[in-house]
């Protein structure tokens, strides 16, 4: 989650003499041990929030599995559930978890105090552009009179907004669709935080370069005045390996890159790419 920008980057850091991350490990002890705090050590009311917990996300994944079958029925991938499996699958789930919530209620007001604290924790996370935003808006207002303390907190703010917007998303494409690019455009704009765009086509022959590629990458940079879009041409063959150079020296974690759904040639199987994410 900390990859995904969702919780803060310092979780990531890791230590130099073990090269762990440390915070993570830290953060998750201090969690366990507040609820194990807050629970007064009875086993029965933790095991019981842990259960709703599981229950929950064991529901999600049922879901995500007929999301996925619905909207791209065709993605390759190795094993696949059908349909009453996965149906009876959500029922019990869901049928587990109610059942769990109607035989003890005090668990709930558990889980809804931690669900809510991680709750939001993700959106100021998410809202952490529209946030500064706000607190230079309302600097402007009150500190108006106070000329050098606005300039410094507005300087301040402008640069944690840039710093954000700077962070590239890279879109890999075999192709110069153009609603496809526009596509992914709007994809960026509507849900991430980052406002550049760059659009990546890996060729191993120079005729094999769609011709319409740059045209329209234009088309949609002039569309979309707000998101700065990119062209860049990789000689090689799209391939794990060279996901992780182009993540190594643009400096583009690997789960900061899409692309869109494969088709059932596709060589390479989706976790190979490293967390590479897929265009729904």
């Amino acid at each position: 989650m900390s990859l995904d920008r969702c919780l803060p980057q310092f979780l990531l850091r890791e230590n130099k003499r073990r090269e762990t991350n440390h915070w993570i490990i830290l953060a998750f002890f201090a969690l366990c041990a507040s609820i194990l705090a807050i629970t007064q050590g009875r086993l029965l009311v933790l095991g019981g929030v842990y259960t709703i917990a599981f229950l929950g996300v064991m529901s999600l994944f049922a879901v995500g599995n007929i999301l996925l079958k619905i909207k791209r029925a065709r993605l390759p991938r190795q094993i696949r559930a059908p349909w009453p499996t996965v149906l009876l699958a959500l029922a019990a789930t869901v049928a587990a978890l109610i059942g769990n919530v109607l035989l003890s209620p005090q668990y709930v007001q558990v889980f809804l105090v931690y669900f809510a604290i991680a709750e939001g924790v993700v959106c100021l996370m998410l809202l952490r552009v529209r946030i500064p935003r706000l607190l230079l808006s309302i600097s402007e207002v009150f500190l108006e009179g106070l000329h050098e303390a606005n300039s410094r907190f507005s300087r301040r703010i402008r640069g944690d907004i840039q710093r954000i917007n700077q962070q590239a998303v890279i879109f890999f494409t075999d192709g110069d669709s153009l609603p496809l690019l526009n596509e992914m455009a709007l994809y960026v704009l509507q849900n991430a935080q980052n406002k550049w765009l760059r659009v990546v086509h890996c060729y191993t022959d120079n005729a094999a370069v769609p011709v319409d590629l740059g045209a329209n990458v234009s088309i949609i940079d002039w569309i979309y005045p707000d998101l700065r879009i990119d062209l860049l041409l990789v000689q090689g063959e799209f391939c794990p390996s060279l996901i992780e150079r182009l993540s190594q020296r643009l400096g583009i974690p690997k789960n900061y890159m899409f692309i869109g759904t494969p088709s059932d040639r596709f060589p390479h199987s989706l976790d190979s790419l490293g967390g590479v994410r897929l265009i729904m």
